[in-house]
């Protein structure tokens, strides 16, 4: 079957052999400069998009001024394009490229109708097709925080005003106005999981200093989802603080296979060794300066000190008279900013898409779960699992000694190495007792109580945080937090109820731990 003619010239299939004797050959033109692909110009300015419309109109005039010459008729244009269209030529920007026909033909129609001008491609609109308004806006958010990504400029809008322009609008105003957009490279980890809760990272992240004193973030991931299982502000890095946050996670979400940590003085403490233990939790802690495989929760930690710290302001000391106020939601106490910070991991980090997952970490997380149930302990098993040991030596009298106090046992393990299992928050408590083999040997009964709490304990139990009066404007954390308000549930935790022996109360959101205090 033979093709249809073209709508420029007839096919041909032996064309005359005094054609291409027509086409005289032509004087060599300036080749327009090579530019490497990888460095090509950006048309940024009014004068740079020009020269590159100029660039590409001449270059389109070399590849078709042959086949372009007015004298030839239709028959005799065919074999030409048909040529060109079968070759690749070199593209000014670097590398070849190849047209086809119907492209060849435009481009001489448009030399033949306008001439040069004709073979420069089309101009963008240059009118605005985003309120001007909210591109100011957008400019004075990224100017009064420089660290705020362009997604983060995008949520807060899309917060205040129900919509926002898409991210490439807000990049290209930036760049338009001179504003720095380099964003701080993230750690991140090709391992993944299968399933939810096979691997939860933990870490710690030292935050802002509030009434002169140091806050810290631990926080664990599920590998798999994403999610934050839990996740607290806290005054110190240390081991109760850690079973704090850890211990509703393990209530709420089931029990994980593998806890991976780092070699911080809080995860390796031997009290979480042996909740691990008790629990069937695998302990796993990477190798001292080789952060493999805790890419997840270092980019989580990325994005917390990007979209939350970036939001807040610290109020630790009076404001001069005529100083304007900091943009950003102000935090006088550590129980504001766990308020805020159990917000926004409720209400936004929990609902975006992750770009390596492709889903939300709730919804990647839930669907994780279709076909299988957690492993979950009872309650007071779980308990149990947070209570400390130490091991000590009973005198020949019966009695042994722990932390300042003296306790009575069975004189039949005088002389011996006991295990002394007991609740840090309740020294005068009962205490389990086992023998050298591990076997149960009854309990250690009180005879001298001068401490009753452990060393560590003393200050957490202290940690009574005390919020100052402080005026707030509405901002994006802010109008988070509204949202979250009506969606906490559950009763709170808090480091003294560690040794309630009571059943807490289950907590239905699969969020961040609600203790009311550190």
């Amino acid at each position: 079957m033979s093709a249809s003619p073209h709508p420029l010239h007839e096919l041909d299939p032996a064309p005359a052999p005094s054609v291409l004797a027509l086409v005289p050959a032509p004087a060599p033109v300036p080749a327009v400069p090579v530019v490497p692909a990888n460095r090509a110009p950006r048309a940024n300015t009014p004068l740079m998009r020009k020269e590159h419309r100029d660039n590409i109109a001449l270059f389109r005039y070399q590849v078709i001024r042959g086949a372009a010459d007015p004298s030839l008729s239709t028959r005799q244009r065919g074999p030409l394009v048909r040529a060109l269209a079968l070759v690749d030529h070199p593209w000014p920007y670097g590398g070849t490229r190849r047209f086809s026909r119907e492209s060849l033909d435009r481009w001489i129609k448009a030399w033949h109708r306008d001439g040069f001008d004709g073979l420069k491609p089309d101009e963008r609109a240059t009118a605005p097709g985003t309120d001007p308004s909210i591109l100011l806006l957008a400019e004075s958010l990224k100017r009064e925080k420089p660290n705020r990504t362009t997604a983060q400029v995008k949520r807060i809008i899309t917060e205040t005003l129900g919509q926002a322009p898409s991210e490439t609008t807000l990049l290209r105003h930036f760049r338009a106005k001179n504003i720095s957009t380099g964003a701080r490279p993230v750690a991140t980890g090709r391992f993944e999981t299968v399933a939810s809760n096979e691997i939860w990272v933990g870490d710690a992240l030292h935050g802002p200093r509030i009434g002169g004193r140091k806050t810290y973030l631990f926080a664990f991931l599920d590998d798999h989802s994403r999610m934050v299982t839990t996740a607290r502000w806290a005054w110190a890095e240390d081991a109760i603080r850690l079973s704090a946050v850890l211990r509703p996670a393990l209530e709420t979400h089931g029990i994980p296979e593998v806890l991976y940590l780092d070699n911080g003085a809080a995860m390796s403490d031997k009290s979480l060794a042996r909740t691990c233990a008790k629990l069937g939790i695998k302990l796993v802690h990477s190798a001292p300066y080789r952060p493999q495989g805790r890419g997840k929760i270092e980019r989580f930690f990325n994005t917390v000190t990007s979209q939350f710290l970036g939001e807040i302001t610290v109020t630790d000391t009076p404001m001069l008279p005529g100083t304007a106020p900091e943009a950003g939601s102000q935090i006088g106490s550590l129980e504001e900013l766990n308020t805020l910070f159990t917000a926004w991991v409720n209400m936004v980090y929990h609902h975006q898409q992750h770009s390596s997952t492709g889903q939300t970490p709730l919804t990647r997380w839930e669907a994780s779960w279709e076909h299988r149930t957690p492993v979950r302990k009872p309650l007071e098993t779980i308990r149990q699992a947070f209570l400390w040991s130490d091991t000590r030596k009973v005198s020949k009298t019966g009695t042994v000694s722990l932390h300042s106090n003296s306790y009575e046992v069975d004189p039949l393990l005088a002389g011996t190495s006991i295990e002394l299992v007991y609740d840090p928050f309740d020294l005068d408590g009962e205490i389990t007792v086992n023998n050298n083999q591990g076997i149960p040997a009854g309990t250690a009964k009180p005879v001298d109580i001068g401490r009753h709490v452990h060393t560590k304990v003393i200050n957490a139990v202290k940690d009574n945080d005390t919020a100052t009066n402080i005026n707030t404007g509405i901002n994006y954390l802010d109008l988070v937090a509204t949202r979250h308000r009506q969606s906490l549930s559950g009763a709170p935790i808090s480091f003294a109820d560690l040794h309630d022996h009571t059943t807490p109360k289950n907590q239905t959101q699969p969020a961040v731990s609600e203790e009311e205090q550190p």
